[in-house]
């Protein structure tokens, strides 16, 4: 079954990796390289570590001031499958 989900928060953690907030309240952090290296012309102004750093939201993705954007379901799945999602305790 495939969850609706948006990115609710994101900051950089890395040279290569953002830290996510999704709206079902998991978060984690995902490392870019592999893409980063697999390259393609949207991907390669995010290879400059300061143009990576500004990675912002927008309408529930993560996007790039270029036009690139991901999949906030996929990027999800694909965190949630690695084992690199966890969901906060709150704080009694």
């Amino acid at each position: 079954m495939i969850t609706i989900v948006k990115v609710a928060e994101l900051k950089p953690v890395g040279v290569n990796s953002l830290w996510f907030r999704f709206s079902d309240g998991s978060e984690g952090a995902y490392d870019f390289s592999e893409m980063l290296e697999s390259g393609g012309p949207m991907v390669e102004a995010l290879r400059n570590p300061d143009f990576f750093q500004l990675a912002y939201i927008a309408c529930g993705v993560p996007s790039w001031p270029n036009g690139f954007d991901l999949d906030a379901i996929a990027l999800h799945m694909e965190m949630k499958e690695a084992g690199s999602l966890s969901i906060p305790q709150a704080a009694e």
